[in-house]
């Protein structure tokens, strides 16, 4: 559904997540950029960027705001621009832990930051890599579920996988436009090895089930493609498998300190031009789809044509242009 936060909640939403990032100084450019971005794409107010609003305590914000919904989309978008604050800063941890406190909020990423700030940076990969594992099943393509049996270390390599290869392979037998056929150019577009080909990649089913949603989604793989899909299923559907999903996206490509194995850390990714634009989208894209398609049985639509997947899932195309890798 559009919007997501009750429109008479925008605006103390807003003053919330400006009270949020104000510390060391106020906010950075970039944290302005994101939430503006976002007040304007997902909820339709852009008029607020010249209202000359005033921040929302904690507490302030606990007694305007009671709508469950409305707090965990507060919390969705804090996480974002948490970890959107360059350097990573102690004070904006401790903010963030403050409003989470007073709206009664949980969640992966507030264990993951307290500990990347109080132990480092390998704590906070140590603590994401443990909860993306617990919850690796619940993120595997549905067909390939309980095809292998289950390895204590969910990050060890696989083996080559010739039966996935195979069923993989028969796509390129589909029609022009299919699911199947667009989601086997996509690997060819961008020069990515397919899940089962080699003996060091980890989580093939996990691969297969994340790559289809980037085909139906429309973001290529680029670190601000990466962090665009995280915020689309999140809008879509703000699951716990899918937040550290998202998590790890914004640890990888915006943080900079996550490399669990096969991917390549990078800072700053939305100050890249477009991102910020394509996130904002990304938001309002998720939250219009009209059902969840990111645990649904790819497989079984593969011969669908990549149009009917999306007007079945309710998916409106992207607009902003976000070029580069």
């Amino acid at each position: 559904m559009p919007y997501l936060v009750p429109p008479e909640l925008v605006e103390p939403v807003t003053r919330g997540l400006l009270g949020a990032i104000d510390v060391e100084g106020g906010p950075t450019d970039e944290q302005l950029a994101i939430l503006w971005s976002v007040v304007d794409h997902l909820w339709k107010r852009g008029d607020l960027r010249e209202a000359g609003l005033g921040p929302l305590g904690p507490a302030e914000m606990a007694v305007e705001v009671l709508d469950e919904a409305a707090r965990r989309r507060f919390h969705l978008i804090l996480v974002t621009l948490e970890l959107s604050r360059h350097p990573f800063s102690a004070a904006q941890v401790e903010q963030a832990e403050a409003y989470a406190s007073a709206l009664d909020l949980h969640g992966a990423d507030l264990e993951i930051c307290r500990d990347w700030i109080a132990a480092g940076a390998g704590a906070a990969m140590e603590d994401w890599m443990r909860c993306f594992g617990a919850l690796s099943p619940a993120n595997e393509e549905p067909a390939l579920r309980g095809e292998h049996p289950a390895s204590e270390d969910v990050w060890a390599p696989t083996q080559i996988d010739l039966e996935l290869l195979e069923r993989i392979d028969e796509f390129h037998h589909l029609p022009d436009g299919s699911l199947g056929r667009s989601y086997v150019a996509f690997y060819e577009r961008n020069g990515i090895t397919v899940p089962g080909s080699e003996s060091d990649m980890k989580m093939n089913a996990v691969a297969v089930s994340h790559d289809m949603n980037h085909v139906i989604a429309g973001y290529e793989p680029s670190g601000q493609g990466e962090i665009a899909l995280g915020a689309f299923q999140m809008a879509m559907n703000d699951s716990e498998e899918n937040l550290v999903q998202f998590l790890g996206n914004l640890l990888i490509h915006e943080a900079g300190v996550l490399d669990p194995g096969g991917f390549s850390p990078k800072s700053g990714s939305l100050l890249r031009p477009g991102a910020i634009e394509l996130l904002g989208e990304a938001f309002d894209r998720g939250s219009r789809c009209t059902r969840d398609f990111s645990h649904a049985d790819h497989f079984s639509m593969a011969a669908w044509s990549l149009d009917e997947v999306r007007e079945e899932f309710g998916v409106v195309p992207v607009t902003v242009e976000s070029p580069g890798i």
